[in-house]
């Protein structure tokens, strides 16, 4: 069998790149069943895409390479596609698009949208062997336990990192890229939680609070939950990504006050209260008896001196942590590093040494921040090689 192209991997990049890639195309994947990271994503209803997209929202050795395909397919161009197909959404907090319904919708109109486009798609469908011989790609592949034999000018890696491994992530990208000799970035795992030795966080399990999340690179105010392995929510898997082992963390509690000139004032007025009652104005109450043994705070607001006020505000505001680790794979939104772009178009997503060789979504080194910014760079870049593919080129 010989088609045009083969894309490999029929998720978000996957699925947009058949759309656009003219026609003669095989789409495969090993699941049972076409976009599961968009199914699971957002609680279901899959956080799309941003309203706020901007390079600089993207990690990457190479800053500059994303903002070709990110001008050329914006999220203003997905979410046309989704009011297209009839498909209603809303804005949560900072941007982040979800479906009003399911995010089985989405995955819906990516399915459409390839089989309007000619392309075929085949499910239970694993890749055996990969050769490069006379100007084509010839395949080996397994559907539904039978071999089958398939040449093409073009193919596509776009099966993704390797988070989420109990989903079939693997990294069968990374080991094509080294067959053809393309560079790769280091991978580690991205938007992902933090890990606390001896569950130091454990009787907090199920707090949250809004916070600033800081280390040396970056801060990022958003939510924080503590659990029984260590430190989640928003905060903490945005700042996962600026993150290397044995670094430290800073935990500003109190982001959004004065502190000192509250505690000050509140001296004045309230001087027989508690500190730990004051503190528990400002802070949930689990919370501040974990940190009133943890931060030694003691005695009532008229005992505290102007400096020991504002050692309590260093302490409540710097909170410095140590990780032990993060959940890994198993739990990381993303895949950081991954198939060098210096080894890439930037304008067609086309490997430079290896002809008809195309490496889009998260397979490559851009990964975006929490909050839809993966998924536009997976419509994107999936946009950007099928178009190129389309033309030729």
């Amino acid at each position: 069998m010989f088609t045009n192209t083969v894309i490999l991997g029929a998720g978000a990049a996957g699925m947009m790149c058949a759309a656009h890639a003219g026609g003669d195309c095989l789409v495969v994947d090993h699941a049972k069943s076409p976009g599961e990271k968009i199914r699971i994503s957002g609680g279901g209803r899959s956080n799309f895409t941003n309203l706020d997209v901007t390079p600089e929202n993207y990690l990457s050795q190479n800053p500059h390479f994303c903002k070709s395909a990110l001008a050329r397919y914006t999220q203003w161009d997905f979410i046309s596609l989704v009011d297209q197909y009839g498909i209603t959404w809303h804005e949560k907090t900072l941007g982040q698009l979800f479906c009003d319904g399911s995010a089985k919708q989405i995955v819906a109109m990516l399915v459409e949208e390839l089989t309007k486009a000619g392309a075929q798609l085949w499910l239970l469908t694993s890749l055996e062997t990969v050769q490069y011989e006379d100007g084509q790609y010839q395949l080996t592949l397994l559907r539904e336990g039978k071999p089958q034999k398939v040449r093409c000018k073009n193919l596509v890696l776009a099966t993704g990192g390797k988070s989420i491994p109990k989903m079939g992530a693997t990294g069968l990208a990374y080991d094509i890229a080294r067959q053809f000799d393309l560079p790769l970035i280091d991978t580690r795992p991205g938007l992902v939680p933090f890990t606390f030795p001896e569950g130091r966080f454990a009787t907090l399990a199920g707090t949250a609070l809004p916070v600033r999340l800081s280390n040396a690179r970056t801060s990022f105010d958003e939510a924080l939950l503590f659990t029984h392995r260590g430190l989640s929510g928003p905060a903490v898997l945005q700042l996962s990504s600026y993150w290397h082992e044995g670094e430290d963390i800073s935990v500003n509690l109190i982001p959004q006050t004065d502190l000192f000139t509250l505690l000050r004032d509140q001296r004045q007025s309230q001087g027989r209260r508690a500190l730990t009652n004051e503190i528990a104005r400002h802070l949930p109450s689990r919370l501040v008896e974990f940190l009133a043994t943890e931060l030694a705070i003691t005695g009532r607001l008229a005992d505290q001196s102007d400096a020991a006020l504002q050692d309590l505000c260093n302490a409540l505001q710097n909170w410095p942590l140590t990780p032990g680790g993060s959940e890994g794979y198993r739990t990381a939104e993303v895949t950081l590093g991954g198939i060098d772009t210096d080894a890439l178009s930037s304008k067609t997503m086309q490997a430079k040494s290896q002809p008809g060789l195309y490496a889009i979504g998260e397979a490559v080194d851009v990964t975006g921040w929490l909050g839809g910014y993966n998924f536009q760079w997976a419509w994107a870049s999936g946009h950007a090689a099928g178009r190129a593919i389309a033309a030729g080129t």
